[in-house]
């Protein structure tokens, strides 16, 4: 079974972070999407709380850029087909322990999770594999309107 995700775009400020970012691998993220001048990944993100999943560092380069709008792949986390595990893949992590993280602000230390998705050969895989190549040019993320419509996507509107 592979893991249902939808790409949406979606508010910097709705998103939550679960861990700090390394300020080296941060710079060299803002870098690299200057230099190319689009977003090569959209991030990852679950569906009910917004919490990232895989894409920190490019979601903070983002901020610095004072982009509004970012492309997400929305998963539900919830899903049996997605495991965390640490990064050094030999302890299991808990999903509400992560949510909790992002919730409360105590973030974890950088690079602390490594999320896993079930593909369908049975295989983990890192989750980025579901996330898609969209190369979106970073001068329509700071145009909440232009991106939204110019894109045929629609704004979702989101109630808490």
């Amino acid at each position: 079974m592979m893991v249902y995700s939808r790409l949406e775009f979606v508010e910097l400020d709705e998103l939550k972070e679960h861990e700090e970012t390394d300020p080296e691998r941060l710079q060299n993220t803002l870098r690299s999407i200057e230099v190319v001048g689009f977003l090569a990944k959209p991030l990852a993100a679950d569906h009910r709380t917004l919490v990232v999943l895989d894409g920190a560092h490019r979601l903070n380069a983002l901020r610095r850029k004072q982009c509004r709008v970012v492309p997400v792949r929305l998963v539900d986390y919830m899903s049996e087909e997605i495991v965390v595990y640490s990064m050094d893949r030999k302890t299991i992590i808990s999903k509400d322990d992560v949510i909790e993280a992002a919730l409360s602000g105590r973030k974890f230390p950088p690079r602390t999770t490594w999320h896993m998705i079930r593909m369908e050969n049975g295989c983990l895989g890192h989750i980025s594999l579901i996330e898609g190549e969209i190369n979106f040019p970073l001068s329509t993320l700071t145009n909440h309107e232009s991106t939204m419509n110019g894109q045929g996507e629609q704004e979702r509107r989101r109630t808490h």
